[in-house]
């Protein structure tokens, strides 16, 4: 299939890019596979070149509009600043945000096979949840570095 190849190959040019652990980093959201990755990268090219993330957000347009006269400000919906691409992108991938994250099965049931662990409970915060998950036997196979940040 055609995308299927285009993906192969984007995944072969990208040990050689500069960028490559920043778009390994953002693979570790939701909603950011490795063309969206690649592609927001794509359109923003050089990362250093805004001062912070208001910028950023400012560039791309998933900021609100704003007509002011006086005392009354009136917000309007997103702008249509910067690359629609990128812009569409992170709007897609906002999406994946709107349900709480799964659990894959094997993981649930290695959780209540251990007595102590429980897998999500009503009273449970979710910082708790991710620190369980973060210490099921399946985070003793994972490698223990980090992946790179992202300057801000």
């Amino acid at each position: 299939m055609r995308r299927d190849r285009l993906t192969a190959q984007i995944a072969t040019a990208l040990p050689d890019l500069t960028m490559a652990p920043v778009v390994a980093a953002l693979q570790t959201m939701r909603g950011m596979a490795l063309v969206n990755a690649a592609t927001l990268i794509a359109e923003l090219a050089d990362l250093s070149r805004f001062g912070n993330l208001r910028q950023l957000m400012a560039y791309l347009g998933p900021v609100p509009s704003e007509h002011s006269s006086g005392a009354s400000v009136k917000r309007g919906g997103l702008t249509k600043a910067g690359k629609s691409a990128a812009r569409q992108l992170l709007i897609k991938a906002a999406w994946c945000y709107r349900f709480p994250a799964r659990v894959s099965r094997g993981l649930r049931l290695r959780q209540e096979a251990q007595p102590g662990r429980s897998a999500r409970s009503p009273g449970k915060r979710s910082c708790d949840y991710a620190r369980a998950i973060a210490s099921s036997p399946a985070a003793a196979n994972r490698p223990t570095s980090s992946p790179p940040q992202i300057a801000r």
